[in-house]
């Protein structure tokens, strides 16, 4: 974990106790209980501290004690599965992210949850971009020259990603899918060591988070060559994306959103979403995300449960093409 990023966690955890304080309450009569944040993934890690952001604004918000329970294991997918047996009444939520609600269901073919079915989406709460980045002793510094190169050297170009049917794996498969080369792909466990041979030049190149490798691109060591996501990044404004750079359908941001157990009632639902549209749009959080390269963001339960939808279906598509298996 990079130095940036560390330091981002940091700050993120002190911005929370801020936004806590900093939030006008909107007392909700329907939510009794402490509430539940269930994260799909070990204590720690960005998805953790991301979680815990929320946790702290919601909790004002809601004017409820809200606490943070990790259960990581099978891409997410036990976390996703325990929160389909709770009672639906808001007291226990499901940290989302595209991969357990839109990628795992291609994945995993005994999966015990159904995203669709078996969920109550409330709002997006995060999109983050990936960024494409090579090694810089490649002569690659656009889109049109690395597809050019990769034609000339089908098989023999390669990318890194944090695992077999990761969202960094399934951004290099949908690139490669779009471009029509033939890359090969090298799965690590995680992006730490991916990044150690991203540097030292065993691999090529990597779509990943900008926070894992924002140090190296500003010190030389990777050169920032693209934009996953449609629109460029604020905090990026000169990096274009790969979609203006001539794939005009690729598109990738890896998003996270809040759900909560199919059949939570609708005014349950609204007020939460009220609340999570105030935690997102809160000034202080914006920064602190926008600092390290995430973007803010809400939505309404139907706009989010179209996302997980369409989401699916894309991805489904690009597992197939590529034969994606886990193993």
């Amino acid at each position: 974990m990079s130095l940036c990023f560390k330091s981002f966690c940091r700050a993120l955890v002190l911005g929370a106790v801020i936004l806590g304080l900093q939030l006008s309450g909107l007392a909700s009569p329907l939510i009794k209980k402490p509430i539940r944040l269930i994260v799909p993934f070990p204590a720690g890690g960005a998805t953790d501290i991301m979680a815990r952001g929320i946790a702290a604004g919601l909790a004002s918000e809601l004017e409820q004690t809200v606490v943070v329970e990790n259960k990581g294991g099978a891409g997410g997918a036990i976390a996703a599965e325990y929160v389909t047996h709770a009672t639906p009444d808001g007291t226990t939520l499901l940290f989302a992210t595209m991969g357990v609600m839109s990628i795992n269901p291609s994945l995993y073919p005994k999966l015990k949850y159904d995203p669709i079915k078996d969920f109550t989406p409330i709002s997006l709460t995060h999109l983050t971009p990936r960024v494409l980045v090579v090694n810089s002793a490649l002569p690659i510094k656009s889109v049109a020259e690395l597809i050019a190169y990769a034609q000339k050297k089908p098989g023999l170009l390669t990318y890194g990603s944090s695992g077999n049917g990761s969202s960094s794996h399934l951004s290099g498969a949908l690139f490669e899918n779009l471009a029509k080369v033939d890359l090969l792909h090298i799965p690590y466990k995680g992006s730490s060591l991916l990044l150690t041979d991203l540097i030292s030049a065993r691999v090529d190149m990597a779509f990943d988070a900008y926070a894992v490798y924002e140090e190296h691109i500003k010190s030389g060591k990777l050169r920032l060559v693209a934009i996953t996501s449609k629109k460029r990044m604020p905090w990026l404004p000169n990096t274009p994306t790969i979609s203006e750079s001539g794939l005009p359908n690729y598109e990738v941001a890896n998003w996270l959103g809040v759900v909560a157990p199919t059949g939570l009632p609708s005014d349950v639902t609204k007020a939460i979403n009220t609340a999570l549209v105030k935690v997102m749009g809160n000034p202080a959080m914006k920064q602190q995300l926008f600092d390290i390269g995430i973007e803010p963001t809400s939505s309404s339960p139907e706009e989010f449960t179209r996302t997980i939808q369409s989401e699916g279906l894309k991805w489904a598509e690009i597992v197939k093409k590529a034969n994606i298996t886990l193993d």
